[in-house]
């Protein structure tokens, strides 16, 4: 009968896991998985902001909250009525035409 052979003494027997294992596949989950949901959720909350969902949303038809915002007494700035600005616009227009037409006719009569 043959013993078994003793244990070196510079080896000391391991009580842990050291022995050579598979390395199963990573289960499903964890925070990988976690963090790539995040970032398309966070990429599609960016373009749904991006894009307005609705034609009301994009400005067309109907007062929204932030021109009600603009027109407070609490804004800052200038307050300037609408029918002055738009009375000072349509003169700017015409005065540039008349300019326009001064010049043609001088250019005309000069030569």
């Amino acid at each position: 009968m043959s013993s078994p052979r003793p244990q070196s003494p510079t080896n000391p027997p391991s009580t842990g896991s050291s022995t050579a294992r598979t390395v199963s596949p990573r289960p499903p989950g964890g925070p990988a998985t976690v963090m790539r949901r995040k970032a398309a959720q966070d990429r599609a909350e960016k373009t749904a902001n991006l894009r307005p969902s609705s034609t009301r949303a994009a400005g067309a038809g109907g007062s929204s909250s932030t021109m009600l915002r603009l027109y407070t007494d609490e804004s800052p700035g200038l307050k300037v009525d609408p029918v002055v600005v738009m009375t000072l616009s349509v003169v700017f227009i015409f005065s540039v035409v008349a300019l326009h037409v001064i010049v043609k006719v001088m250019k005309k009569f000069s030569s």
